[in-house]
C-alpha cells in the first residue's frame, strides 16, 4: 500500500510517499481501504514541524472509506461498509477525562494519509447515507467540532443568533448546524466573494471585518442590541474581545481555536459581569459523532469541499491550506 511519512523535525519537504505492506485486522478490528481524508489546523501544525512528532509519523487525523474486512469480535460493521473515522478513538461517549483524550491520530498515533489502515472498530462511525468519501472525510474534526460547540455546549434553538467567524470549516459547519436549528446567524468576512458564498449558503447578515474595526458591536447592533446568543470563537486573543462585545447577557461562547496565536488579555469583567459562558472545545466523542450524522441525515446538509488532491500531491495541499484561499474543507483523494 502507499502511505506518505513525515520525517523529523518536519516541514512539507519532509513529506515521503513510500510502499509498505498493507495490514490485516486483529481480533476487535477494522481493515479499512482509506478513500479519503481532510486537512485541518492541527494537521498543518504538526507537517510543519510546529508540534513535534515521532520520527516517520503518518500525518492526518481525519479518514474515510470503505470495511474491507473485520477482526474476530466485530459485529457492528461488516465489509462494505462505508465508514468515517472519529478524532479520538478512545473517546466514546460523555464527558472527556485525561484518559479518553490520548491516543490523537497523525500526532500521537499514526494517522490516515494511507490506503488501508487498522484499528479498533470503534474509531469508526457508519459515514451518513449518499455521502462521498471525500464528504465524509470532512466530519471527524471539524464537524464534530462545531456540532459539540453549537448543539452539545450551546444547546441551540430556533430563533437564537449564531456568530460564526469567517469561513473556516468549522464555521461552515456551524452556519448550516444553526440554520437547521432555526436560528439566525451573522458571519464575517473579509472577502466579497466569500460573503457573497456566505449568503449563499444561508447567512442572514455578513459583517466585514476589515472595513468594520468594531464588528463585534455591529454583530450586537444587528440585533437591536441584545446581542447574540452563542459566537463560534476561532481566532482566539486578538479576536475574543471582540465576540464578547456581541455576546448577549447571558451568552455563550466556543472557543474552538486560536488562528491568532496563543497570546494575549481577556476582559474579565466583562465576562463576568455579563454572566457569559466560555465552552472550551476539543472535538468530540464517538457519541457525538454519531448523533451528528443522524442529524445529518435528518437534514440532508452537505460539507463545503473547496478541492481534493491525490495523496501523492499532499504537500501542495498544505500549501493551498496555508494560503487562505479556499472556502470549506481541503480533502485529500485515494
Amino acid at each position: 500500500m502507499r502511505l506518505v511519512r513525515l520525517e523529523a523535525p518536519g516541514g512539507l519537504r519532509k513529506l515521503k510517499l513510500v510502499e509498505e505492506d498493507r495490514p490485516e485486522p486483529a481480533a476487535g478490528e477494522l481493515l479499512v481501504g482509506i478513500r479519503a481524508c481532510s486537512l485541518n489546523f492541527h494537521d498543518g501544525m504538526v507537517a510543519a514541524g510546529k508540534k513535534p512528532c515521532a520520527d516517520g509519523r503518518i500525518p492526518l487525523s481525519d479518514g474515510a472509506g470503505e470495511v474491507i474486512a473485520v477482526g474476530e469480535g466485530v459485529d457492528a460493521f461488516k465489509p462494505g461498509d462505508a465508514v468515517v473515522s472519529t478524532y479520538w478513538p478512545n473517546w466514546l461517549a460523555g464527558e472527556a477525562t485525561p484518559a479518553t483524550k490520548t491516543g490523537e491520530l497523525g500526532d500521537d498515533l499514526d494517522g490516515y494519509a494511507r490506503e488501508y489502515v487498522c484499528m479498533p472498530w470503534h474509531a469508526f462511525t457508519k459515514a451518513p447515507a449518499g455521502y462521498s468519501h471525500v464528504e465524509a472525510a470532512t466530519l471527524a474534526c471539524a464537524g464534530v467540532t462545531a456540532w459539540k460547540s453549537l448543539v452539545v455546549c450551546g444547546r441551540v434553538k430556533p430563533g437564537d443568533t449564531v456568530l460564526v467567524l469567517g469561513t473556516g470549516s468549522v464555521s461552515l459547519f456551524a452556519l448550516q448546524f444553526a440554520k437547521a436549528a432555526g436560528a439566525r446567524v451573522i458571519a464575517t468576512s473579509s472577502s466579497e466573494e466569500k460573503q457573497e458564498r456566505l449568503g449563499l449558503l444561508g447567512a442572514d447578515d455578513v459583517i466585514n471585518y476589515r472595513s468594520v474595526a468594531d464588528w463585534g458591536l455591529k454583530a450586537r447592533d444587528l440585533t437591536d442590541g441584545r446581542g447574540v446568543d452563542h459566537v463560534i470563537e476561532v481566532g482566539g486573543p486578538a479576536t475574543l474581545a471582540q465576540s464578547i462585545a456581541a455576546c448577549r447577557m447571558g451568552g455563550h461562547i466556543a472557543l474552538v481555536g486560536v488562528l491568532t496565536g496563543f497570546a494575549g488579555e481577556v476582559s474579565i469583567p466583562a465576562l463576568f459581569s455579563n454572566q457569559i459562558r466560555i465552552s472550551g472545545i476539543s472535538v468530540g466523542s464517538r457519541t457525538d459523532q454519531e448523533e451528528m450524522i443522524r442529524a445529518i441525515n435528518a437534514n440532508r446538509l452537505r460539507p463545503v469541499v473547496d478541492r481534493a488532491f491525490p495523496l501523492q500531491e499532499i504537500a501542495g495541499a498544505f500549501s493551498f491550506y496555508e494560503s487562505q484561499k479556499h472556502f470549506g474543507k481541503i480533502c485529500l483523494e485515494l
